[in-house]
């Protein structure tokens, strides 16, 4: 994992976003994520939350923790593991930054840096309510499956869009078992960790 982010910075992802799709004129906002990979004994997981539904953007989805960067961080990675420890309680003593994945454009105007990082487990999530709606592991082995990356086409007047999906059941933080459906810019961002790891 480590070896395969130390070539990320020259690589060109297959999924560079829509950024500026919309509003091309719009400078994007430089905004960063935490890929946390959990130590769990039966294997690695990457932790994802569900945003509350009042949210201004993408409420209600699935999401890697983080936001837009602020003057006072001094990297991505800075960023990303702040936002973390205000989401969902990260201990950060616990964490190993890994590496940086090139940056993913969203339609909503951010360019959004994954940090990839190992977490060890025991940390006690505490997701702040306002953000996280809720909080949940997914084994990474499953999301680097391909039969399990969904494709999905949009058809408008002016347009057709195309995104990826990985529908994933299992139990989150509050031990209630339901399907959570990951898709969009985090399943886009998972789906080019897989082909980093495949080169």
């Amino acid at each position: 994992m480590a070896e395969a982010l130390k070539l990320a910075a020259g690589w060109t992802p297959v999924l560079s976003g829509d950024g500026g799709l919309f509003h091309p004129e719009a400078a994007l906002k430089p905004a960063a994520v935490l890929v946390g990979l959990v130590r769990q004994p039966f294997g690695l997981t990457v932790l994802l939350t569900q945003r509350t539904a009042h949210l201004r953007s993408h409420a209600g989805q699935v999401s890697f923790p983080g936001g837009r960067l602020e003057d006072a961080d001094a990297s991505p990675a800075d960023g990303a593991l702040r936002e973390a420890v205000e989401e969902v309680g990260l201990d950060r003593t616990t964490t190993e930054v890994l590496g940086l994945m090139p940056p993913y454009r969203t339609v909503t105007g951010f360019e959004v840096t994954p940090v990839v990082a190992l977490i060890e487990p025991g940390n006690t999530w505490r997701p702040d309510p306002h953000e996280v709606e809720d909080l949940f592991e997914v084994p990474l082995s499953f999301l680097m499956n391909p039969a399990h990356h969904r494709r999905h086409r949009l058809e408008t007047p002016d347009r057709t869009r195309q995104f990826l999906s990985m529908p994933w059941t299992g139990a989150g933080w509050k031990g209630v078992e339901r399907e959570y459906f990951i898709w969009g810019a985090t399943a886009a961002m998972l789906r080019n960790l897989y082909h980093l790891l495949a080169r």
